[in-house]
């Protein structure tokens, strides 16, 4: 048997990409990424096939995102970013100013958040 799965329409072997399942009870069609194992109710279709699908009059077609593609960051996801880099920059109090017990900090490091440091340039 051959590991690829092959597009579930006629005379057609290309590799299946997509899987189609239909939801009876709510007249639609539903088009995801291929699922991870094959089942008697959903049929897998090529890229070709499930880019050219439609369903019947009156139902409805549900493209689900392929969540494999490349995706840009959300607003969202930037601004979290930007928040950590001003969160990692700015100047902490060093523990061994603070306590008496703690390891000497290495002179270059400026401020330490969790695995990042700012360090200090080395001209200064």
């Amino acid at each position: 048997m051959s590991p690829v799965r092959r597009c579930s329409r006629t005379a057609c072997g290309r590799p299946a990409v997509a899987t189609l399942t239909y939801v009876y009870a709510d007249s639609t069609a539903v088009l995801g990424p291929l699922a991870t194992y094959a089942e008697p109710h959903c049929y897998d279709l090529c890229a070709e096939h499930s880019e050219r699908l439609t369903a019947p009059r009156g139902w409805e077609v549900v493209r689900l995102a392929d969540a494999s593609g490349p995706t840009r960051p959300s607003g969202d996801d930037l601004e979290a970013l930007a928040n950590a880099v001003r969160e990692a920059a700015r100047p902490q109090e060093r523990a061994a100013e603070a306590g008496g017990g703690a390891r000497r900090a290495d002179p270059m490091e400026v401020a330490r958040r969790g695995h990042l440091r700012v360090l200090r340039s080395p001209d200064s």
